[in-house]
């Protein structure tokens, strides 16, 4: 039996890698409605058709967010790039829209400025750095051994056309693991040689950032102690497939809040 009102959801870079994938998985469910879509170069067609979809419904592509909620939504979730997503999840809130962001790249001030919005306007956003459940447990297990383990650095490793860095999957671990602060026994400022070898400090880690053909997205956490080191590692296929399952979950959860939350585990139950 069918939910008597479905969660009305709006994809923003909706043919996208990871985007379309998730467009589809929306499809396939019976208590998500996907019923409008944002991509520039599609804009006036159906997701339908530009995706091969089955279903015969008509799910209409818009060039501009603005266009597309004049069909009324429930949640937002968006796939662009930084600073288009920042214009998305502004001009969301104000429409009393909720949010799922899976945009890369944002900065902590951009956040800092999304949260304060969602508050006044007492509606949520989820900012996701990466939906595959193995980095979400990635995240939970680092930010239990920084509780023991007090020398740390991460390193992102994602393709050479991937144009930010550090991911937006390092940034949220760095933001994770900086309620501890990385014990760094000598500090940039004091290395001989090139500093910028040492990576950038985020929020008290280091994070090293490598762009190479055949990665798709990598991330890795090294923990150091005498004698003894612990590496937790997240691989991604080529696959769009493993995103999809966080992404529809975040989608489920994200009106259960109000405020900003930073990562799938915080609507999820450990």
């Amino acid at each position: 039996m069918e939910p008597s009102h479905k969660i009305r959801v709006c994809v923003a870079g909706a043919t996208g890698w990871a985007a379309s994938e998730l467009s589809k998985g929306i499809a396939a469910t019976t208590d998500l409605e996907l019923v409008a879509a944002v991509a520039r170069k599609t804009a006036g067609k159906n997701l339908n058709t530009v995706l091969g979809f089955t279903s015969e419904k008509n799910i209409p592509i818009f060039s501009t967010l603005e266009e597309a909620l004049q069909i009324p939504c429930d949640v937002l979730i968006d796939y662009t790039a930084p600073e288009i997503a920042r214009h998305h999840i502004l001009t969301a809130l104000h429409k009393g829209v909720a949010v799922v962001v899976g945009t890369s790249g944002l900065s902590d001030a951009d956040y800092d400025e999304i949260g304060r919005l969602a508050t006044e306007k007492r509606r949520p956003v989820l900012a996701v750095g990466n939906f595959a459940i193995s980095v979400v447990l990635l995240n939970k297990f680092a930010e239990m051994a920084s509780q023991y383990m007090p020398h740390w650095e991460i390193i992102d490793y994602a393709s050479d056309t991937k144009v930010d860095a550090p991911s937006g999957s390092a940034l949220e671990l760095a933001n994770r693991l900086s309620k501890q602060q990385a014990v760094i026994t000598i500090p940039t400022e004091a290395v001989q040689g090139e500093k910028a070898t040492r990576g950038a400090n985020i929020g008290g880690t280091q994070v090293h950032a490598v762009r190479l053909p055949g990665y798709v997205i990598s991330l890795e956490t090294i923990f150091g102690m005498e004698s003894e080191k612990l590496i937790l590692k997240h691989e991604a296929g080529d696959s769009a497939k493993p995103y999809v399952k966080g992404a529809l979950l975040a989608i489920r959860k994200v009106n259960s809040f109000t405020g900003l939350k930073r990562g799938l585990d915080q609507v999820m139950d450990f």
